[in-house]
């Protein structure tokens, strides 16, 4: 799944930068949003067609 791996990537990214970078929960919490984003958009979508 793409959801989980791309945290990680960011997180490497960051520890390459700078080894005191901890991003994990950081770039978790933007994908776990865009995940409530994107059911709530498919909700009204589906409202609006039905």
């Amino acid at each position: 799944s793409a959801f989980p791996m791309s945290a990680r990537v960011v997180h490497k990214m960051g520890l390459k930068e700078d080894n005191q970078n901890f991003l994990l929960m950081h770039s978790t919490g933007v994908n776990v949003s865009g995940q409530i984003s994107s059911v709530i958009a498919g909700g009204l979508i589906l409202n609006f067609f039905s």
